[in-house]
């Protein structure tokens, strides 16, 4: 129980210190070039949580990022990075909003769960085939091909609304598609009016049930663990009988299976329809979330909360203290640095020992031979 203590309080304190080292690195940065820390980030926290509109806003932008991180960590579970969560979800988005306005013959339960599941196979074998197959059977890296496969699901969303007679552009308006069904819309987060305003729908329900099949999945089953065990030596996984491609196929496209619910609780939650606002970077802060929730899926949680809060209290905060919303990306990458500096914190220290005049005298201490 002391060990599992211990490692738990090790999990949240040093995400806890790396963001607190870039709050107050931020804060220098502010009071440097004129302007009063406590104010600039008083009304950060305001814009985020300030009153339910602004907390109902905050944890509506929160829902994909949670969602998006749960898949990212499990592919980081496994030793692989999908840098092309983006595009699988904008597949996904565009495979619910299609089943949204189609099948109107349905009832609602199952014409949100046909969405639903339309945008997580989307997503999944976005994110499974091509860039799966040729990382197992081929040896390619799939930064490249998840990012290359990234770029283009985006074009293809893109050319589905942006011409005129694109397949899915409504006619004679905006490039933008025609809206789901009302049927398929998913109700608010909780029956408040000021929840329905902030659009915070029950796509955050969903998020959270998520959270918790990850880490069933990954701790409670054997698949869970021939997925760590790939991740933490695939070489010894072969020896051991495990068959390492199919768990990178897997993997990946289990990634983005998350990528794409995340794009299609979007639609029906907040967007309804396709626009060409294709600049949403939810894919890539999500890969923040998972290295700095150190990929535990309630973590995810969290740091998706956090993320989505620089994000909308930085608007308030330039309006309030006129510090530009961009210091909010500051801050993102202090806080990536930190959570990467962690890791050269136990090489500094082997370093440091190698170093000193003590350790150096009894080579033997170390597994070396006395000479």
């Amino acid at each position: 129980m002391n060990k599992f203590w211990r490692n738990a309080l090790r999990s949240i304190g040093m995400p806890l210190l790396a963001s607190l080292f870039a709050i107050v690195i931020g804060g220098i940065v502010v009071a440097a070039i004129g302007y009063n820390p406590l104010v600039v980030y008083g009304s950060l926290i305001s814009g985020a949580f300030g009153n339910l509109y602004n907390l109902g806003t905050t944890l509506s932008g929160a829902t994909p990022l949670i969602l998006i991180g749960l898949g990212i960590a499990i592919a980081f579970r496994a030793g692989l990075f999908n840098i092309g969560a983006d595009g699988q979800y904008w597949v996904g988005a565009m495979v619910s909003v299609w089943i949204g306005y189609h099948f109107t013959h349905l009832p609602g339960l199952p014409h949100i769960l046909l969405a639903l599941l339309g945008g997580m196979l989307a997503g999944g074998i976005w994110g499974g085939i091509v860039p799966g197959l040729t990382k197992a059977y081929l040896g390619a890296h799939e930064v490249i091909t998840t990012m290359m496969m990234s770029y283009i699901g985006i074009f293809l969303v893109e050319y589905m609304i942006e011409e005129q007679n694109a397949p899915m552009r409504q006619p004679g308006s905006f490039p933008v598609s025609p809206p789901i069904a009302g049927n398929t819309q998913l109700a608010t987060f909780l029956p408040l009016n000021v929840f329905q305003q902030a659009q915070l729908s029950v796509g955050l329900w969903i998020a959270l049930a998520a959270a918790v099949v990850v880490w069933i999945l990954l701790q409670k089953t054997t698949f869970g663990f021939q997925v760590r065990a790939v991740g933490f030596n695939q070489r010894a996984s072969r020896y051991a009988g495990i068959r390492v491609p199919l768990y990178t196929v897997l993997t990946l496209g289990i990634s983005g299976v998350f990528a794409g619910l995340a794009g299609g609780v979007q639609m029906l939650g907040v967007q309804h329809q396709l626009n060409d606002s294709f600049a949403s970077q939810y894919g890539y802060t999500a890969i923040v979330v998972s290295l700095l929730a150190r990929n535990n899926p309630f973590g995810c949680i969290l740091s998706g909360i956090f993320f989505a809060a620089l994000n909308t209290g930085g608007q308030n905060m330039q309006q309030v203290s006129g510090v530009p919303a961009s210091l909010t990306d500051v801050l993102t990458g202090l806080i990536i640095f930190f959570v990467a500096a962690e890791r050269l914190i136990p090489v500094l220290r082997a370093w440091a020992r190698r170093r000193s005049p003590g350790r150096r005298s009894h080579p033997a201490d170390e597994g070396g031979t006395l000479a």
